[in-house]
């Protein structure tokens, strides 16, 4: 019943309110954007290269990667291929079935395409990075289930020692200003652990409280940064010492691995 009458809303304010007032959190509200289809896509331009995301099933993201030079066009984690809709004309697309693929992808025109190995969430997890050369736009990253807007995957295959790797060595150390689009929409919920964590963090109450606007009008709150990240994401953080004061812990691995635990078992506060 109450599903229905929701349903009947028009407004994306009005059914993100109503979610508000009642209670039910963004966990239904995405629910309600799914089945109404009222989750939008975006596109980001950098420079030559276009990214459109593509929302799909509750709380995924599809990609698809343009180069404007050459008209070529790469679709990252399709999971509903028949919403990408073929590409635009003119454009030819290579398919990439998922981000634990073993083999990458081909250049998308005149963009590189380096994959970088991040596993911990599964064994054979890689990450996109993708960049243009002698371009002066930022680069884009592409990290399915390793990192998301203030959160990290969970480890089902893995160890904290290579989430770390993944997050601080790999992913951390490009350049400050890339794109970070992951595979899931999970921000709001994230930022409400990261402020569990840091309750005095500023750049966490700032992006949350700017995220549950964008996610109210059915909008992405995709891409971050790799700077932005280690300004707000605990996972991001663990090397900080307010960080490892709230595990208990002295060591950013060990930091890692017990409030990734603390994450598995958080109850997500409504407001």
């Amino acid at each position: 019943m109450v599903l229905s009458r929701l349903l009947r809303r028009r407004s994306l304010t009005a059914l993100g309110a109503t979610c508000t007032r009642r209670g039910l959190g963004p966990a239904l509200l995405g629910i309600l954007l799914c089945h109404t289809d009222l989750r939008k896509s975006l596109t980001v331009e950098q420079g030559t290269m276009k990214v459109e995301l593509l929302p799909a099933l509750t709380d995924n993201y599809m990609y698809l990667i343009i180069d404007d030079d050459t008209k070529e066009a790469a679709i990252v984690d399709p999971v509903q291929p028949q919403k990408v809709g073929g590409c635009r004309s003119g454009e030819k697309a290579w398919c990439e079935a998922d981000y634990t693929a073993h083999h990458p992808p081909p250049l998308v025109g005149s963009l590189n395409v380096k994959c970088l190995s991040t596993p911990c969430h599964t064994s054979g997890h890689i990450c996109y990075f993708v960049s243009k050369p002698g371009s002066s736009e930022p680069p884009a990253v592409f990290t399915g289930d390793t990192l998301f807007v203030a959160g990290c995957g969970k480890f089902y295959e893995g160890t904290a020692d290579e989430m770390y790797k993944a997050l601080i060595e790999v992913l951390g150390r490009l350049p400050p200003d890339t794109r970070v689009y992951c595979g899931h929409e999970y921000t709001i919920n994230n930022l409400k652990f990261a402020r569990h964590v840091e309750p005095s963090n500023t750049a966490i109450q700032e992006k949350l409280a700017w995220a549950k606007e964008k996610y109210s009008i059915g909008e992405p709150t995709v891409p971050s940064t790799i700077a932005e990240e280690f300004t707000y994401n605990p996972f991001m953080r663990v090397r900080e010492k307010t960080v490892q004061q709230h595990a208990g812990e002295t060591d950013p691995v060990t930091t890692m691995r017990a409030i990734r635990k603390e994450k598995d078992n958080f109850k997500v506060p409504r407001d």
